[in-house]
């Protein structure tokens, strides 16, 4: 994992400092317009959510994670960011010593950039980690956006929590030493027409596994929730960058995307009455927010989401999970079955599934035998890191 090319000399002029605890983290958010506002593809964040992320006191992540912000100037002006990440309840159950980075944002600049990872790579060091992995914004269950860094798929603006970047975070990677460690794929497609016979294969499945695939109930949401939060720290926990939900965290996210879950496209499925697996697909609420370039919904912006959000005509399929013993039974490709038709009834005429590993071959299959293809990569990087001397 270690790089051979030899470092090169730091820039000077390039200052990077830790904005400590208690600092407004304002020019820290504000990099991610100074970078990409001109970009007519890339998605502003709602300032509301940043704000309540990056807060060590408001989000439930922090209860478990030690989190440094780090901001690049030159000349006094920010031309990066990045945090530092110990997500210790990721530690502890991987049995790892990795350390994240994220957030990150940077002029094309590869002094720059180095200056960043280095001072991040620097502050995991210290409190023992022997990994810096990510980016990671700021772990695979808070993701203001997906985990990686973009590297293909430039051309289309990224669907609701995914994530997009300029073009050069790509180079800037490799020429600060860091090195591939998993890639995260989209798919994408028109809802798909499949062939009678393929559709009768899907509900076969169902049926030889006596098994039921039902929407979310709403008028019982309490007690729905409790049967995917089981579902999900059953269905994850092997799975690479896995960290199991605490019960704040699993709060958090619940009020976070009530107001845009549609329970029509809520699945779970379940056997002898048991919860088995669950399948979410989103609105593309980004079809909306991409038009909202000041990332404020105050004082106009929310009845632009409400007069906007009936033009939605894009599925995102976020998630889909079943318990260890049914993860083989073939039930996936029947839970994107019933998304897409129920979108299609709906009105949507586009879907993508993401994200997905790249080495999720049994996911992979059944979004292929769908005739759905990639067409966005996301990479995760890893660097080496030596022991703190």
């Amino acid at each position: 994992m270690t790089s051979t090319a030899s470092p090169p000399a730091a820039d000077a002029s390039v200052r990077v400092r830790e904005i400590p605890q208690g600092e407004s983290l304002k020019a820290f958010m504000e990099l991610s317009w100074t970078i990409n506002a001109a970009d007519p593809n890339w998605v502003p964040p709602l300032r509301g959510e940043l704000k309540t992320l990056l807060d060590r006191g408001k989000h439930p992540f922090h209860k478990h994670a030690d989190v440094a912000y780090y901001i690049a100037e030159r000349g006094g002006r920010p031309v990066g960011r990045v945090a530092a990440v110990v997500n210790r309840l990721y530690n502890e159950f991987h049995g790892d010593r990795v350390g994240f980075f994220g957030l990150f944002e940077c002029v094309d600049d590869e002094a720059v950039a180095r200056a960043l990872l280095d001072a991040a790579a620097r502050w995991l060091q210290g409190r023992g980690m022997d990994t810096m992995r990510g980016p990671m914004n700021l772990s695979t269950n808070e993701e203001l956006c997906s985990p990686g860094v973009l590297v293909d798929g430039f051309d289309t603006p990224p669907k609701v929590l995914m994530g997009h970047n300029p073009p050069w975070y790509g180079r800037l990677m490799d020429a600060a030493g860091m090195e591939k460690s998993k890639d995260l794929l989209a798919y994408f497609a028109p809802t798909p027409d499949l062939p009678e016979r393929t559709e009768k294969l899907f509900e076969k499945i169902v049926q030889r596994e006596k098994a039921v695939i039902r929407p979310l109930e709403m008028r019982r949401l309490r007690e729905e929730v409790e049967k995917i939060k089981e579902i999900y720290n059953a269905a994850w926990q092997r799975n690479w960058g896995f960290v199991p939900l605490t019960d704040d965290e699993f709060e958090h996210m619940v009020k976070s995307l009530k107001p845009i879950v549609d329970p029509d496209l809520c699945f779970i499925a379940e056997k002898d009455g048991e919860p088995i697996g669950f399948s979410l697909a989103l609105p593309d609420f980004n079809q909306v927010l991409r038009k909202i370039r000041s990332g404020r919904l105050l004082p106009f912006g929310i009845f632009r989401i409400l007069w906007e959000r009936r033009k939605i005509h894009t599925l995102r399929h976020i998630t889909l999970g079943f318990k260890p013993e049914y993860q083989h039974a073939g039930l996936g490709a029947a839970f994107y079955l019933r998304t897409f038709r129920t979108g299609a009834a709906k009105g949507y005429r586009e879907a993508e599934g993401s994200w997905i590993l790249e080495d999720n071959t049994e996911m992979r299959g059944a979004l292929e035998k769908m005739g759905v293809a990639v067409y966005k990569t996301y990479r995760v990087y890893d660097r080496a890191l030596a022991p703190a001397s």
